[in-house]
């Protein structure tokens, strides 16, 4: 397989951990091509993407077009056989699709047709998802509308977090894609049309999704929580400051009193009730303060007391 030419395209952790199964597995890569550099945090720090790391330390060429739809003339002139695309971040266009001799294939973080677009973990936590997985698929025009190659699942227990939903997809797209890949080089394989009547959208999650409505049920809340925790983080207001809510616990519980009110601190969480129950906030961050755990935060706390309500 060391004469086939390979192009990455990705961007993030989650194409990065790929990318490095397939250097390890031997795979001829021969570009990466990632989103551009960004300016990070106050000192406007230029930060490489996590792939564009990866390719870096392996002597990989990269390319990071502003445009992919149109600056791909470098693509035309390495004639890959094969295109992998992994959270790329772009959509690919049509005269990029054609031009491998073999494949255009994207591993996607969902079990498609559910989930379609850029925040499909996100999505399939917020909704309370018993199980979500890996869809290998060949690439089409139509975002994540291509025939399924392989597909594999996994099971979404009830307390993980949006991170660690990620790194378990990471671990199931490496393995499905060592699997997979081999088939696709030999054209050892059969794919299926998606069933369209059972499209589900996931875009990019809107700033004003990130505020809690605690009006919804507790449970919709909690997976919230649990859904954008690390990133980019459900929040609520209190005494005039915004409150991002991380680590925290849900309990079923028949109560009557007022959604978001807060009733009980202690040494092991600050308990806030929910229609259908209590959300027990275990790792938090205050406006204007570091992020901290309920230990720390009891220490020297003079901002809220029991009473206080969530707006």
């Amino acid at each position: 397989m060391k004469d086939i030419k390979i192009v990455f395209m990705g961007t993030p952790i989650f194409a990065k951990e790929i990318l490095a199964s397939l250097i390890e597995e031997k795979y001829n890569i021969v570009a990466v091509v990632s989103q551009p550099d960004r300016k990070v945090g106050r000192k406007k720090e230029i930060k490489y993407t996590p792939v564009k790391e990866v390719a870096i330390e392996n002597n990989i060429p990269v390319y990071q077009p502003e445009n992919i739809k149109k600056d791909y003339a470098f693509l035309e002139e390495i004639k890959p056989d094969i295109i992998i695309t992994a959270a790329y971040g772009q959509i690919v266009p049509e005269e990029v699709l054609n031009l491998p001799s073999i494949e255009c294939i994207n591993v996607h973080g969902s079990l498609l047709p559910k989930y379609r677009g850029g925040a499909p973990i996100h999505y399939a936590i917020i909704n309370g998802d018993k199980k979500t997985g890996v869809t290998i698929m060949k690439m089409v025009k139509e975002m994540d509308a291509g025939d399924i190659i392989s597909q594999k699942e996994f099971e979404i227990k009830k307390d993980d977090t949006l991170e660690i939903v990620h790194d378990n997809m990471v671990e199931v797209g490496k393995d499905l894609l060592k699997e997979t890949l081999p088939n696709i080089i030999n054209d050892n394989y059969t794919s299926i049309k998606q069933d369209e009547s059972k499209v589900v959208f996931s875009p990019t999650i809107k700033r004003e999704e990130e505020k809690i409505d605690w009006s919804k049920e507790g449970i919709d809340i909690y997976n919230q929580i649990r859904g954008m925790n690390p990133w980019p983080v459900a929040y609520s207001q209190i005494n005039g400051k915004k409150f991002k809510f991380f680590t925290t616990k849900f309990i079923e519980d028949e109560n009557k009193k007022e959604s978001g009110l807060i009733t009980d601190i202690s040494k092991e969480a600050i308990s806030v009730e929910v229609k259908g129950g209590i959300i027990k906030l275990i790792d938090f961050q205050i406006e204007g303060k570091k992020k901290v755990n309920i230990q720390d935060f009891i220490n020297g706390n003079n901002f809220i007391e029991i009473g206080n309500k969530f707006e």
